[in-house]
């Protein structure tokens, strides 16, 4: 049975957006790698011809930079606002940066993955995620001197929760959701010293919709 809404677009000669093409892009990326990314199949997928695909991008190596470019604004971006939000104390900043990394519409982990992956063919994207990971890194740094860590501290202490983190992206790393929300305490007494309290850990667990309750219970 056809699609009613996909004639109606193409009788109206739609050809999607600059959006949907980019999106359609990271899922082939992401699901079945940088090879999957080309304009024919992706056509396909959205039941647009190919030239619509020209009226957004130059090319396939335009697209290709307008992924990477998503990828860095979103992912990245998200490091940068989270490491200036305000806390109170070092252990809630470190839980504001925490947040990111379990919230998928903060930080796409997948897509941290993908590109890492594709850094390993291509020169120029290594460069691109080495820059990203100094400016990430920075960020976290500069969160641990704002509550008065010397800087070589601050720079050990980065270290420490970003490889942490890109490790669990690197390894793949399976666990529950209440496996890694009852792990967080630690983390964040290993992170900076100080244990977060339990009002810190309320307001954290509400950002990202966990009742620990509820997993007490057995629910």
């Amino acid at each position: 049975m056809r699609d009613a809404k996909s004639d109606d677009q193409t009788a109206k000669g739609w050809r999607g957006s600059r959006e949907v093409w980019l999106d359609a892009a990271k899922v082939a990326f992401v699901e079945n790698g940088l090879d999957a990314v080309k304009i024919q199949p992706l056509a396909n997928g959205l039941k647009l011809s190919r030239t619509s695909f020209y009226w957004f991008f130059r090319d396939r190596e335009a697209l290709l930079d307008a992924l990477l470019a998503d990828w860095e604004a979103k992912n990245t971006g998200a490091f940068i606002d989270a490491c200036t939000a305000y806390a109170e104390t070092i252990s809630e900043a470190v839980l504001n940066l925490i947040v990111v990394f379990n919230d998928p519409n903060l930080f796409d982990p997948k897509l941290d993955f993908a590109v890492r992956g594709w850094a390993h063919q291509s020169d120029a994207v290594m460069a691109r995620v080495n820059a990203v990971d100094d400016r990430r890194l920075a960020a976290i740094r500069a969160m641990f001197e704002r509550f008065g860590l010397p800087s070589k501290d601050a720079d050990v202490r980065a270290r420490t929760v970003y490889l942490t983190q890109i490790g669990y992206i690197s390894m793949q790393v399976q666990e529950s959701t209440a496996t890694r929300m009852a792990r967080v305490p630690a983390y964040v007494k290993t992170f900076c010293e100080v244990a977060p309290s339990a009002s810190e850990l309320a307001r954290f667990y509400a950002r990202l919709k966990f009742d620990p309750s509820k997993t007490a219970a057995g629910e």
